[in-house]
């Protein structure tokens, strides 16, 4: 990635119990105020999904992490015609163009304004209705860090904040399920009815 001006400054990867399926994040310099870009990624041998990628940030405050979008695959299928540098050139220029995008977003998010019942209500949504893919015991901390933040970057009043609490909740979980709720989540916060 160095060709492209992508340093990375950090790699965390987790495997399955099984050792088939490995998920990983590799934290990026680039990044805007109080963030930093990062690229998750995710391969299995069992080949239940294929190699794919996806951008999300980093919030340096608080190490939460929080990505948009699913995986978009850089290959087609496993062959022997797969050729991993052309396949991770392809996903680094895919994922370099969500960059913009991506900042304009939590850019909006930090300055739109929530109502507590409005918080109350997407928490709702996420947990009761359903909407969010995570785990249902979360919705008591979600709230709580919401109401009850442990950064004074994240006191209430902004979806930025409440997206961090949802982000915050989601640290307590294995790798594997906390990648699976991270990535879910920026797709149902651009749709929520408030």
């Amino acid at each position: 990635m160095s060709f492209r001006h992508i340093g990375v400054v950090a790699e965390e990867y987790a495997v399955s119990k099984d050792g088939m399926r490995m998920f990983g994040v590799l934290d990026l310099e680039a990044g805007f105020e109080g963030c930093r870009f990062a690229i998750r990624l995710r391969n299995s041998h069992d080949k239940s999904f294929r190699l794919s990628c996806t951008v999300g940030i980093r919030v340096f405050v608080c190490e939460n992490l929080a990505f948009s979008g699913d995986y978009t695959a850089v290959l087609a299928k496993h062959s022997k015609n797969f050729s991993l540098e052309d396949s991770l050139a392809i996903g680094a220029d895919r994922m370099q163009r969500n960059f913009d995008p991506m900042r304009r977003q939590m850019e909006e998010w930090r300055s739109r304004q929530i109502s507590t019942v409005a918080a109350k209500l997407i928490i709702y949504q996420a947990f009761v209705e359903s909407e969010l893919d995570a785990p249902k015991h979360l919705a008591q901390l979600v709230h709580d860090l919401y109401f009850r933040p442990t950064h004074s970057d994240f006191e209430p009043g902004t979806l930025w904040s409440l997206t961090n609490a949802f982000t915050s909740a989601f640290k307590g979980l294995d790798p594997i399920p906390q990648f699976k709720a991270t990535a879910k989540l920026s797709s149902f916060l651009q749709g929520v009815r408030i």
